[in-house]
């Protein structure tokens, strides 16, 4: 299910992460960590893929409609445990 989300938000999320966080979640999610960098608003196409993220304009930096809520999920995962 599509989540959507404000781009303000999601790069709040990703700040916020612990040093190392997208290296943990690309290798439990196999993937580059480019493409999750690039799920968090980043644009380097060369080394990562579109992780199914749109941005549209909007206030608060927009809107971005996440196909698939996985790196959300973990990204939110971390920094709950962060927080114990």
């Amino acid at each position: 299910m599509p989540k959507t989300i404000s781009f303000n938000e999601l790069r709040r999320i990703k700040d916020s992460l612990p040093a190392g966080s997208i290296h943990v979640i690309a290798d439990k999610l196999n993937m580059t960590v480019q493409s999750v960098r690039n799920y968090f608003g980043g644009s380097n196409y060369e080394y990562g893929t579109n992780m199914g993220v749109h941005i549209e304009p909007g206030p608060d930096g927009g809107y971005v409609i996440l196909d698939d809520t996985k790196i959300l999920d973990m990204a939110q995962e971390i920094l709950e445990k962060k927080k114990v």
